[in-house]
C-alpha cells in the first residue's frame, strides 16, 4: 500500500530491500496476507494531521506524509509463515474481560475495539498533544461492544475498499464523444472531479471529502496519485492505467471510495455520543 487507496508492486526480498523492519514476520507469505492485517498510526513526532488507515498488504513506510508510521498486526508469524502468533496477548484479553464483566470478548473484538477508538473524535481531540509524542493508549469506553463494532465496520469498509459498494456519482460526458476511460491527471472542480477530457464525475457529496487521512481526503489521495507521472532521473513512466486490466477501473474505485469515505463519516458521527 504506496498511499491509501494506492496499491504499487513490491519486490520483497531481504537481499534487496534494506529495511524490510518486521514486515517478514508480519506477511512473510501470500497467505498470511489473506488472513492478517495491520493497524497503522503515525510515529512519534508526526507533522501531518493524526490519522489511522488499516490494510492486509505491506504499507509504505511514509504512508500519508514525509512522516513515518508504525504498525500493529493481528498475527505475528516466523519468517517462514508458520508458527502464527496472536499479537494480542492472553493479559490484554483478560483485562477487557474484566473490565466489562463479559467472556465472550474475543482478541478480534478487542482489535477492532481498538480501530474503533482511533477514529473516536473526542479521543484524537483530548489526546493530541500526546499522539504527537506517544503512541497511542486505549481507554475503556463506556460500551464496548459499540465501538467494537463500528471498528469493525470501518475496518471492513477500508480493506476491501476495491470491492466495495460504489456512490452513484453522475457522469457528464462529452456529446458525440465516445467515454475515454483512460487518465492522465484528474481534477478536483468544487464537489465534482474532472476525469478526462471526456468525462466529469459530478454529485460528490461535500461529507466524502471530511475523511482525511493525514493532511488530505481519501478522495484528493486518489486524485494525487492516479495520474501518469516521469520520475526525471530515471526517466520511468508511472502510469496508473496499467494498475488492472479493467478500463473502468480507476473511475469506479472514485465511486467505491466515495461511498466508504460518507459511510466512515457515518461511523465516525456515531462514535461521538459514545463516553469513555
Amino acid at each position: 500500500m504506496y498511499r491509501p487507496f494506492s496499491k504499487r508492486h513490491l519486490l520483497f526480498y531481504p537481499q534487496i530491500l534494506e529495511r524490510t523492519y518486521q514486515f517478514t514476520r508480519i506477511f512473510p507469505t501470500p497467505e498470511t496476507e489473506a488472513e492478517n492485517c495491520v493497524i497503522c498510526v503515525p510515529g512519534l513526532g508526526g507533522r501531518a494531521n493524526w490519522s489511522t488507515f488499516i490494510t492486509d498488504v505491506i504499507p509504505n513506510l511514509a504512508l500519508t506524509s514525509l512522516d513515518s508510521f508504525q504498525c500493529f498486526p493481528f498475527y505475528t508469524y516466523d519468517e517462514d509463515g508458520n508458527n502464527r502468533k496472536e499479537n494480542i496477548t492472553d493479559w490484554a484479553l483478560s483485562q477487557f474481560r474484566e473490565e466489562y464483566e463479559d467472556e465472550s470478548i474475543s482478541k478480534w473484538d478487542v482489535f477492532y475495539y481498538v480501530y474503533g477508538m482511533l477514529h473516536h473524535p473526542a479521543y484524537r481531540e483530548k489526546f493530541a498533544d500526546n499522539l504527537k509524542r506517544e503512541l497511542p493508549r486505549i481507554p475503556f469506553a463506556a460500551d464496548f461492544w459499540a465501538v467494537s463494532k463500528i471498528g469493525s465496520a470501518l475496518a471492513d469498509l477500508h480493506l476491501n475498499y476495491e470491492t466495495g459498494e460504489r456512490y452513484k456519482l453522475e457522469w457528464v460526458t462529452k456529446k458525440d464523444t465516445p467515454v475515454d476511460f483512460r487518465v492522465e491527471k484528474m481534477r478536483k472542480r468544487g464537489n465534482s472531479i474532472e476525469y478526462n477530457h471526456t468525462l466529469t464525475l459530478k454529485g460528490i457529496p461535500a461529507e466524502a471529502w471530511e475523511y482525511k487521512l493525514g493532511n488530505r481526503s481519501a478522495l484528493d489521495w486518489l486524485i494525487d496519485q492516479y495520474r501518469v507521472k516521469t520520475h526525471k532521473r530515471s526517466g520511468i513512466v508511472s502510469d496508473p492505467n496499467t494498475y488492472s486490466d479493467d478500463p473502468r477501473y480507476i473511475v469506479e474505485l472514485i465511486e467505491r471510495v466515495t461511498h466508504l469515505s460518507v459511510e466512515t463519516m457515518k461511523l465516525v458521527n456515531q462514535l461521538e455520543s459514545i463516553t469513555w
